[in-house]
C-alpha cells in the first residue's frame, strides 16, 4: 500500500463501471502515536466526473499500527481523481493529513485529455500572445472528438479560444492541439480544456497564468 507518513492507505477498486458504486478505503497508522477524533473524507477533484456521497467517516481513535476499513459511496460518470483527507488530533495537537491524487477509471472511454500546458514564461507581460497546448491520447479506436479551449480572464469574462474536431486516434496514439490568447489585462487567467465524445465530457484540464 502507498505510504504518506504517518498513514498507509489503499483505495479500491481503481476501475469501475458508470453508476452508483462503493469504494473501500484501507488506512493504517504507521506512527507510534494515537490518532484521535478523526474525520476521514474522500474528496473529488471533479464532482461532475465522480461525486462522493455523505459527509465522511468518523473514528474516535486509530492506535499505533492499527488498521481500519472504511466504505464510501460515489456516483461515477467519467474517469477522474479522488483524494483522502484526515483531520483530528495527534499527540495533543491538531492533525491534518492529505493523500496524493488517486486516479479512478470509469468505463471504457475512447480517449483521454492527457495534459494541458501554457507555453509561456512564469509571469508573462501584459499584451503577450500565449499558446496553450493540449495532448489527447487514444484509449480505444475513435473517429473524432470535440476539444474546446476556454479562458477565464481578470475581467471575469469567459472567452472561448477554440473548438477543434480531433482526428481519429488509435489506442496509444497521441495528438497535440493548440489555441492562442492575447493577455491584455494584468492578473490571473485560468485556461480550461474540455474533451467531449458526442455530448459526454470525457476530459477536463486547467492551467493557470499570472500576467504582470
Amino acid at each position: 500500500m502507498p505510504i504518506k507518513y504517518p498513514i498507509e492507505y489503499e483505495l479500491k477498486p481503481m476501475h469501475m463501471t458508470e453508476g452508483r458504486r462503493w469504494l473501500t478505503l484501507r488506512i493504517k497508522n504507521t506512527s507510534t502515536d494515537d490518532l484521535s477524533s478523526l474525520d476521514v473524507r474522500l474528496n473529488s477533484l471533479d464532482a461532475y466526473s465522480i461525486s462522493v456521497h455523505g459527509s465522511g467517516n468518523y473514528m474516535a481513535n486509530l492506535g499505533p499500527q492499527e488498521e481500519r476499513m472504511l466504505a464510501f459511496q460515489v456516483l461515477a460518470n467519467t474517469s477522474s481523481g479522488l483524494y483522502v483527507t484526515i483531520d483530528g488530533w495527534r499527540d495533543n495537537a491538531p492533525f491534518h493529513w492529505e493523500s496524493p491524487n488517486i486516479l479512478i477509471t470509469v468505463g471504457k472511454e475512447v480517449a483521454e485529455l492527457a495534459s494541458l500546458f501554457a507555453m509561456t514564461e512564469p509571469y508573462p507581460a501584459q499584451n503577450s500572445k500565449i499558446t496553450c497546448e493540449a495532448v489527447v491520447r487514444g484509449l480505444e479506436q475513435s473517429e473524432g472528438l470535440q476539444l474546446e479551449f476556454w479562458a477565464d480572464t481578470p475581467g471575469e469574462t469567459l472567452e472561448e479560444l477554440a473548438a477543434i474536431e480531433t482526428k481519429a486516434l488509435a489506442p496509444g496514439e497521441t495528438a497535440r492541439y493548440g489555441a492562442e490568447i492575447t493577455v491584455e489585462k494584468r492578473g490571473a487567467y485560468t485556461i480550461y480544456a474540455y474533451l467531449y465524445d458526442d455530448f459526454k465530457r470525457i476530459g477536463r484540464r486547467t492551467e493557470h497564468i499570472y500576467v504582470t
